[in-house]
C-alpha cells in the first residue's frame, strides 16, 4: 500500500510539472475574473480622467497581487481547506462572521453592478430592454454553475479568459502615443490632489479584492477533490514541489493577465476619451464613447468584452460567497457535488445572483453601487489579508509549509498598501 501511495504521489507531481497548460487553472481564472465590468468601469474612468498618468499602478499592484493570491492558494493546497474553514478553526467566531458578512454584501452589490453593466452593453449592441439581458445573464450563470459538472465548468471558465484579449486588441486599433506611455510608466507624474488619490484608491480596491482570496484557495481544494491521487500537502508532502511550481506559474500568469488587461483598458481610454476630454462613469459609457472616436470595431470589441468578462466574473463572485458561507457554517461545499448533497452551498450562490438581479430591477444607481462595492471591498480586504498572513505563518496550520522569506515580506507589504488605500478612501476629493 505504501509503495502504491508513493507511486500515485509521484504521478501527481509528474503531471503537475509535465504540461504547462494543465498547470494553469485557479490562478488564471481568478486573475481574469478580477477584470469584471465594474473593474472595467474603474479603469476606464482612470484613463479618461488622467490619461496615461495611472498606468504605473498596474506595475505596483502586480507583485502585491501575486503574493497575496499565491499565499491564499498555498493555504488551500497545504491544508485541503478553504480560507473560511481555516478561519473558523483557528479564530473567534465573531471575527469570521464579520468578515464573511461583509464579503456577502460586497459580492452581491458587485454582482448587481456587473449585471447592470452587462445589460447596458448588450443593449448598445443588440437593442432591447436592459432588464431582459440582466435576467438572462443572471439566470444562465446560475444554471451553469449549479448543473454543469465542475471539471467541465472549470474548463469553460478557463477558455472564457480569452475574451480579455479584446481589450489588448483595442490598443492596436486606436492611435496610441507609445512614447508618452513609456514615459508615464518609467517616470510617472503623481499628483497629491484628493481626486487623483481617490482614483488611485479605487484602482487598488478594484484590483485586490477579498473575494479573489477565498475563490483561489477554494479552487485549490476543488483541484484536490477532482483527482483521487491528490491530497492536501500536509498529508502528502512529496507532492509539494510539483504543486508549488504549478501554483507559482498559475498565479504569476493569471495575475499578469489581470493587470495586463487592466493596463490596456486604461491605455485605450487614455488614448481616446482623455484626448477628446470625454468623461465616463460606467463601462457602457466608455464603450459608447469609443464608437465615434475609434470606430465601430473598437466599440464592438469593448462592448462584447464587458459581457464576456461579466460571464466570467459572476460565478467567481457568487462562488466565493458560497465557499465563505459554507466554510463558516460547516456545510458541504463543492461545485463538484450535486445540488441535493450541498443544498445550502448552492442556495448561497442562488441568493447572491438573484439578489443582484433584484437590485438592478429596483433601479438602483449603478455608479453608487460601484462606489460602495469598491469601498466595502477595500475596507474588508485589510483585516482579511492580516488574518491570511497570520495563518500562513502558523506551524499548527501550515506545518512545514509556513510562508517565509520574500513571499511573506511582499504579502505584508501588500497588506500595508491596502491599509493605506482604505484610509485614502476617506480623503476629501
Amino acid at each position: 500500500m505504501a509503495k502504491e501511495a508513493l507511486e500515485a504521489e509521484l504521478v501527481v507531481e509528474d503531471e503537475a510539472e509535465r504540461s504547462w497548460t494543465k498547470r494553469l487553472g485557479p490562478g488564471l481564472i481568478t486573475g481574469a475574473a478580477d477584470d469584471d465590468p465594474s473593474g472595467i468601469a474603474t479603469y476606464s474612468q482612470a484613463g479618461a480622467q488622467f490619461g496615461y498618468g495611472l498606468l504605473w499602478t498596474m506595475l505596483l499592484t502586480y507583485p502585491l497581487m501575486v503574493a497575496i493570491q499565491m499565499i491564499s492558494a498555498r493555504m488551500g493546497r497545504v491544508t485541503g481547506r478553504g480560507l473560511a474553514t481555516n478561519l473558523r478553526r483557528h479564530y473567534p467566531a465573531q471575527v469570521l462572521y464579520g468578515a464573511v458578512m461583509v464579503l456577502l454584501v460586497a459580492n452581491t452589490i458587485n454582482i448587481a453592478a456587473d449585471l447592470a453593466a452587462m445589460g447596458a452593453a448588450a443593449k448598445l449592441v443588440l437593442g432591447g430592454p436592459v432588464q431582459m439581458y440582466v435576467a438572462l445573464f443572471g439566470t444562465v450563470t446560475l444554471l451553469l454553475q449549479v448543473f454543469v459538472p465542475y471539471e467541465r465548468y472549470a474548463r469553460f471558465l478557463k477558455w472564457m479568459t480569452l475574451v480579455l484579449l479584446a481589450y489588448v486588441a483595442i490598443a492596436f486599433v486606436v492611435p496610441v502615443d507609445w512614447k508618452a506611455v513609456g514615459l508615464s510608466v518609467v517616470k510617472p507624474h503623481i499628483e497629491l490632489s484628493g481626486h487623483y488619490l481617490t482614483t488611485v484608491v479605487a484602482v487598488l480596491g478594484t484590483t485586490i479584492s477579498p473575494y479573489l482570496f477565498f475563490w483561489q484557495a477554494s479552487q485549490e481544494v476543488e483541484e484536490i477533490r477532482s483527482e483521487p491521487a491528490q491530497e492536501a500537502l500536509l498529508k502528502a508532502p512529496r507532492q509539494a514541489r510539483g504543486q508549488f511550481r504549478r501554483i507559482h506559474l498559475d498565479t504569476w500568469v493569471g495575475m499578469a493577465m489581470s493587470n495586463g488587461v487592466a493596463f490596456f483598458i486604461i491605455l485605450a481610454a487614455a488614448a481616446t476619451l482623455h484626448v477628446h476630454h470625454i468623461s465616463v462613469t460606467t463601462s457602457a459609457d466608455a464603450a459608447n464613447a469609443l464608437k465615434p472616436i475609434a470606430g465601430p470595431f473598437a466599440f464592438l470589441l469593448f462592448s462584447l468584452g464587458i459581457v464576456g468578462t461579466g460571464l466570467l466574473a459572476l460565478p467567481v463572485l457568487a462562488g466565493s460567497a458560497a465557499y465563505a458561507a459554507a466554510g463558516t457554517m460547516k456545510w458541504p461545499n463543492s461545485l463538484a457535488l450535486q445540488v441535493n448533497l450541498a443544498k445550502q452551498f448552492y442556495a448561497v450562490i442562488a441568493i447572491a445572483i438573484l439578489g443582484g438581479i433584484v437590485l438592478t430591477f429596483a433601479h438602483f444607481d449603478p455608479i453608487e453601487a460601484l462606489y460602495w462595492s469598491a469601498v466595502v471591498n477595500g475596507l474588508a480586504a485589510v483585516p482579511i489579508m492580516v488574518l491570511v498572513m497570520l495563518m500562513a505563518a502558523r506551524h499548527d496550520i501550515m506545518g512545514d509549509f509556513v510562508v517565509t522569506g520574500l513571499l511573506r515580506w511582499v504579502g505584508w507589504i501588500a497588506t500595508g498598501v491596502m491599509a493605506l488605500a482604505a484610509v485614502g478612501m476617506f480623503w476629501p476629493a
